[in-house]
């Protein structure tokens, strides 16, 4: 579940920040796109067909508040760019962040998320022995997709 626009707001309106359609429409449009990993210019391409007079550095500016306010992930695949999703929440009230983890298949370069996050166990554990506390983690699995294997039987 991504966060609501309501929430969203309320976050904006708590930090000092202005409300804009810009920063409105940059949050949709990757929460209509939540299971893809965008790159500033794929927002940008969309954000800009209801918004034309958009620009690219806004794009760029209300990524990094997003990123700066936890609502969107950072992710790099190997293709040398910087991507973006919409990140994943548990308990939207307490803004409790669920972690997924990416697998990609190395034959066809499909990417897809895995959302069992199955870290945090491992994460307490960490925390209980050494006394450092994990607040983010980012996890790729690399192998072969379903669709490749059934294609080489």
């Amino acid at each position: 579940m991504s966060i609501s626009q309501e929430k969203f707001k309320e976050m904006l309106k708590e930090k000092g920040l202005k409300v804009t359609n810009q920063r409105l429409l940059v949050l949709q449009v990757l929460a209509e796109h939540g299971d893809e990993h965008m790159t500033a210019e794929d927002i940008f391409e969309l954000v800009k067909e209801d918004y034309p007079e958009i620009g690219l550095a806004t794009i760029y500016r209300t990524v990094q508040l997003l990123l700066d306010m936890q609502l969107v992930d950072r992710i790099m695949l190997d293709d040398g760019c910087v991507r973006y999703e919409i990140g994943d929440f548990l308990d939207e009230q307490e803004g409790h962040r669920h972690h997924h983890h990416h697998l990609i298949c190395t034959e066809c370069g499909s990417v897809s998320a895995f959302r069992d996050d199955l870290l945090e166990d491992l994460e307490a554990y960490i925390e209980k022995k050494t006394g450092f506390q994990v607040t983010d983690h980012e996890l790729k699995f690399y192998g072969v997709c379903r669709k490749c294997r059934e294609k080489e039987k």
